[in-house]
């Protein structure tokens, strides 16, 4: 539908009534993509490192609210944290940028070439800071080391199959959506609430999220897993392709074509500024 209106009008896909409320979170989400995506490399290396440590913090709480409770809902809860400190913090995690940049670069606003750096500099920033504060944790509250163990091995466990895709692509799904819904807001209170919710469901879920799941693999191989860095990175490369399906194929690209308009507009404004 977006490349129907190659001569740049958008009339074919004009609604009869204008949706301002989708058109205001669109024009907010591309102007952020525009930071983004434009950001030197040490604020894109400090952004991802941080967001690395904000998710630790979310896992530390996890660890010693299960270690204490045993209670999966609890814990999770606790896990949220982390999230709640992501989106105070403007800090970010790798599966974050499935949508706010992608929307930037379709728009025209921002290059594929932009996108890729801040994409595989943000997963291995995260990473890198999650295995340290892992290691940290681990040297610190050695009484978590059989917890570390029990989380870590809910997501080896799962070992190479349609059902750890599958929780890789609900997992992107669940992490975009909530990017969508903290976007659809000025309300720093309000965009907490996404953030409670999904940060809380990908914990009691057990959900493949690719940067989660790997701080769960880090502190438990630290602590003398039964499994290794192999296994580790095999679960690390199928959860990034399902969170890129859930995350780009079940939210960015619905998302876009609810607005076919507003694309083709901004489309059509970057290349008259050309």
């Amino acid at each position: 539908m977006i490349s129907s209106a190659e001569d740049g009008d958008a009339d074919s896909v004009q609604p009869d009534v204008t949706p301002r409320d989708e058109e205001d979170t669109f024009d907010r989400t591309v102007d952020e993509g525009e930071q983004r995506l434009g950001r030197s490399w040490v604020q894109l290396i400090t952004t991802g490192f941080l967001g690395g440590l904000d998710v630790g913090i979310g896992f530390l709480a996890l660890l010693i609210v299960e270690e204490l409770t045993g209670n999966a809902l609890l814990s999770g809860l606790a896990f949220s944290t982390g999230f709640i400190a992501l989106t105070l913090a403007r800090s970010e995690l790798f599966t974050e940028n499935f949508l706010v940049p992608v929307v930037t670069v379709v728009a025209k606003s921002g290059t594929p070439r932009a996108l890729a750096r801040l994409w595989i500099t943000t997963l291995i920033t995260n990473l890198a800071a999650g295995w340290l504060l892992c290691a940290l944790l681990v040297v610190a509250f050695p009484s978590l080391r059989e917890t570390a163990n029990e989380v870590a091995n809910s997501y080896i466990a799962l070992g190479f199959t349609w059902q750890a895709f599958a929780l890789a692509v609900v997992g992107g799904m669940l992490i975009t959506v909530m990017t969508h819904l903290q976007h659809a807001t000025e309300s720093v209170g309000v965009r907490l609430v996404p953030a409670v919710f999904v940060g809380t469901m990908l914990s009691i879920g057990h959900v493949n999220h690719a940067i989660v799941a790997s701080l769960a693999c880090f502190a438990a191989l630290i602590a003398g897993a039964s499994f290794g860095y192999a296994e580790w990175l095999a679960m690390l490369g199928l959860a990034i392709a399902g969170n890129m399906v859930g995350g780009l194929g079940l939210v960015t690209l619905l998302r876009l074509l609810q607005l076919p308009h507003k694309v083709i507009e901004a489309r059509d404004d970057e290349q008259a500024l050309d």
